[in-house]
């Protein structure tokens, strides 16, 4: 039980968390823990993307560093954990079907999936968006200033979704991890944007050169 949670339900709450965490960041460990509290979350997974379907062009670093840094990453915080779903099927991998395999892991749990507002305006382009809200029990939502997010209109391509949608509000960060590649290449100092191992583990390994 995540600590200062005083629910009394037997239901677990649990947050799958995705992306390529390529590296993993700062920002995400506050994001991750602002969706833990908001949320009143049992426990956060951690999803990491091997190959993720919408970045096909662009270079990623293998899924056994980014997998190893994650661990680095998320060695101190039990309310943490890393999904395999992911890495240990094949591909492609997509939201809905990640959800669904989650409820049959964990068939006594409450699904809630964790995006950002931008991704909420996009679920209409996603696979099979209507199966994808209908599995979830809810959507954590991560609202940036000025986010502006009609829902009323998403609520008429996916009935019920207002009552689903559990906005939060995340900090303004201007770290991402595009950003920390590019100071890497750059020869430009990095050590304070990811967790100590995490910067020995790309330093040692000579990443992002």
């Amino acid at each position: 039980m995540t600590q200062g949670n005083n629910r009394k339900s037997m239901v677990m709450r649990l947050g799958i968390f995705g992306g390529t965490f390529d590296p993993p960041h700062i920002g995400h460990l506050i994001l991750a823990g602002e969706a833990l509290d908001s949320l009143e979350l049992d426990s956060l997974h951690w999803l990491l993307t091997p190959d993720p379907p919408h970045k096909k062009d662009q270079s990623i670093l293998p899924w056994q560093h980014r997998l190893a840094m994650l661990e680095l990453c998320l060695s101190n915080n039990p309310d943490f954990m890393i999904s395999r779903l992911d890495i240990d099927r094949p591909g492609p991998h997509y939201a809905v079907d990640t959800v669904k395999l989650m409820a049959i892991e964990h068939p006594n749990a409450e699904i809630i999936y964790i995006m950002g507002g931008d991704s909420l305006k996009d679920l209409p382009t996603w696979h099979n968006p209507l199966d994808f809200v209908s599995a979830c029990n809810e959507l954590g939502v991560m609202r940036r200033p000025g986010d502006k997010i009609d829902l009323d209109l998403l609520e008429t391509d996916f009935p019920g979704i207002k009552n689903k949608v559990k906005f939060m509000d995340a900090p303004l960060l201007g770290i991402s991890s595009q950003q920390i590649r590019l100071r890497i290449a750059k020869n430009k100092p990095f050590r304070y944007y990811v967790t100590s191992p995490v910067y020995q583990y790309i330093v040692d390994h000579k990443l992002y050169r």
